[in-house]
């Protein structure tokens, strides 16, 4: 039975089969932003057609089917959310538009105030209140809650977010709110905050609460338009959607947490690094994942990857837990302008999927980082995408030509402009993720994924002095594969704010048997019944500090008398690790109790290794633009490569989905699942 991952991204639709035996089959399509569902299954049927079958026939033959989903993160970038209402507690409509006082860039006096999802018009009052402890101070008035309904009415909103004061304690008020907003607006998607965040912060609450109102109608309707398509092409199995903390849930569950799909995508392509780190005894990695629109970017230390509830995602606080990723907006689409002080820029911007840089020949006329790669040779404009596609290598030239023209250089001085910009905005992405967070990238390595990584990954490296660099075989589609290799997870968090000494071990342990129960009791409905591990988890932070982080509290012994001791241990040694220092005369605060249940799917299989053989020559050279020169670089097709092959850089090793440059220096080692192990020259 195969195992189908997706990942929807701005230029390509990447799908990726595993057999029960893991061989690995791959398919890109072009994405299709008006309706994505189209672009997928027009990917599943290349995919068919690959493996000799047609829909109907691969469909029969699959037993799950992983989805990444970028549907969220639109709505949010381009602002084509639903129209949302908001309920909330009376005075405290503002919330939302106050935010935490502090601007993003609080040194910026120049800077407008962050518009809201939700205009003031939509966001009303409702007569209650309930204090911090649960207890009830002012009943839920019903004529109030009436008229903000009636008025939402009016106003003709299809989402309706209910996030009133300290529901974290008793969610009674939301829940009879939100069974009066559905009675009254049966059509509305509705979404309470004690199901969403059911946390102390009452900013994070009502953001994340809005975000999830704002989003989740649109990701209900791709959803139930997937499935739709899929079950009319004669697939019935279960669909999985990847969310930000790397683990999968059903489209149900998905639908009813949309927000948490707002870092889909690049969660698969986490996850795929993880697993490469463990297939290549390689356990601290940074992945870097360059698409069409954007790169991403993270942190693999010791095999794991960092949750973080730190997260603003086009201008949103979404304090849902999520990897830890940075994104910046560079990708093989990113146009190059120059601005009139005649400074070249590369980026934001993108050319995107429609129309795309100038060389797809769709129509695009300006320079982007593609033009670029084919001015330089470092693409192949016949052979692109296995020669599924040819590129218009002259449309390119034009493009660059005109950047050329406006800086006063010649064509590949231009283009070779373009590379070093981008690389350098690129390298600084890494810089965010290490060197600002005290780790030094020189110990880590690079794995290079993404369609247009490997072209730029060596230089990227050499800027950091970062010596070794992977690329996988199946880099371009990485994140689909990664997707693959995760579990059904569910997250179930209270807050409990207390010293850590101070608390009573007793009643700490009481509060974590509870989340343990509940989380597993949201497995269970989900329709799991294979094996279930908990992790434990809590935000802390010591007194004066106004922020707190994540720390894993697996293996923690609760039973152990010395419980509070341990809790505090692990705090001082996690901050520590993170800011390379920690109080352990300080008593640590212990704010949010966490614990996640993850349901244990069956293993991706293991590619087998292939055996050693006699190295692969070369298929044929041509002549690359670097360091201000042509070379004559030898070209070796990715996948003809030997184990233990070894292949020294000026050259390009090229397979239909990736392309990979080694420029004077790098050297190149085939490891036995035929990747690349590359040593970056000085």
């Amino acid at each position: 039975m195969f195992k189908i991952g997706i990942d929807v991204g701005g230029t390509f639709t990447d799908l990726v089969a595993v057999d029960p035996k893991g061989a690995v089959t791959l398919a890109k399509a072009a994405s299709t932003p008006e309706d994505q569902s189209i672009g997928v299954m027009d990917g599943l049927a290349r995919l068919a057609e690959r493996l000799g079958l047609d829909l109907p026939g691969l469909f029969g033959q699959t037993e799950r089917i992983v989805h990444g989903a970028t549907v969220a993160t639109n709505a949010l970038l381009e602002r084509k959310g639903a129209k949302v209402g908001l309920l909330t507690t009376e005075g405290h409509r503002d919330v939302l538009e106050m935010r935490e006082g502090l601007k993003p860039d609080r040194y910026n006096l120049r800077m407008p105030p962050t518009p809201p999802l939700i205009p003031r018009r939509r966001r009303l009052g409702v007569k209650e209140r309930m204090r911090p402890d649960g207890a009830i101070e002012i009943a839920l008035d019903q004529g109030s809650l009436d008229a903000a309904i009636q008025t939402l009415r009016a106003e003709g909103v299809d989402s309706v977010a209910i996030c009133y004061l300290h529901a974290y304690k008793d969610p009674v008020h939301e829940r009879a709110s939100a069974a009066a907003v559905t009675a009254a607006l049966p059509n509305a998607y509705v979404t309470i905050s004690s199901d969403v965040l059911p946390q102390i912060k009452e900013f994070e609450r009502v953001s994340t609460t809005a975000v999830n109102a704002y989003v989740g109608p649109a990701v209900g309707r791709y959803l139930s338009n997937l499935e739709t398509r899929l079950q009319d092409a004669g697939y019935s199995g279960p669909v999985l959607i990847i969310l930000s903390h790397g683990g999968v849930a059903p489209v149900r569950d998905t639908v009813r947490l949309a927000a948490g799909t707002v870092l889909s995508g690049p969660a698969g392509g986490v996850a795929g690094a993880r697993r490469s780190a463990a297939l290549l005894g390689a356990p601290d990695l940074i992945p870097f994942d360059m698409g069409g629109t954007s790169t991403d970017i993270s942190l693999i230390s010791g095999g794991e990857a960092a949750l973080s509830s730190d997260r603003g995602v086009a201008g949103e606080r979404v304090a849902l837990p999520s990897l830890d990723i940075v994104s910046i907006a560079s990708g093989g689409g990113s146009i190059a302008r120059v601005d009139p002080g005649g400074v070249l820029h590369v980026g934001p911007e993108s050319a995107g999927a429609q129309p795309g840089p100038a060389c797809y020949g769709r129509g695009g006329t300006e320079p982007t980082v593609t033009d670029a790669s084919v001015v330089l040779g470092l693409l192949d404009a016949e052979n692109f995408l296995g020669g599924a596609v040819k590129l218009d290598k002259a449309a390119a030239e034009r493009a660059i030509d005109g950047l050329a023209s406006t800086l006063g250089v010649d064509r590949m001085t231009a283009a070779e402009g373009v590379h070093r910009v981008i690389n350098t905005t690129m390298a600084e992405g890494v810089r965010l993720v290490s060197v600002r967070r005290g780790v030094d990238p020189r110990r880590f390595a690079l794995l290079s994924f993404g369609g247009a990584a490997g072209v730029h990954i060596t230089e990227i490296a050499r800027g950091l002095e970062v010596r070794r660099v992977f690329a996988p075989r199946v880099a371009s589609v990485l994140s689909a594969w990664g997707m693959l290799a995760t579990d059904l997870r569910f997250e179930a968090s209270r807050s409990h704010i207390g010293d850590a000494g101070a608390l009573d071990a007793g009643a700490l342990r009481a509060l974590f048997a509870d989340l343990d129960a509940l989380a597993r009791a949201r497995l269970a409905k989900a329709g799991f019944t294979g094996a279930v591990e908990v992790r434990p988890s809590a935000d802390m932070r010591y007194g004066e500090q106004i922020f707190e982080i994540d720390v894993n509290l697996t293996g923690l012994d609760f039973h152990a008398a010395d419980l509070m001791d341990q809790l505090a241990a692990r705090f001082h040694a996690r901050h520590e690790e993170l800011f390379t220092y920690c109080l352990p005369d300080q008593g640590p605060v212990l704010v949010n109790a966490r614990a996640a249940a993850i349901g244990i799917l069956p293993e991706l299989p293991q590619e087998p290794s292939a055996p050693a053989g006699d190295p692969a020559p070369a298929r044929g050279s041509r002549s690359i633009f670097m360091n201000g020169a042509p070379v004559d670089a030898p070209v070796y097709d990715f996948d003809a490569l030997a184990p233990g092959q070894q292949i020294d850089g000026p050259a390009v090793v090229e397979s239909e989905t990736t392309t990979v440059v080694l420029r004077p220096g790098d050297r190149a080692t085939t490891t036995p699942f035929r990747w690349l192990d590359i040593a970056v020259g000085q």
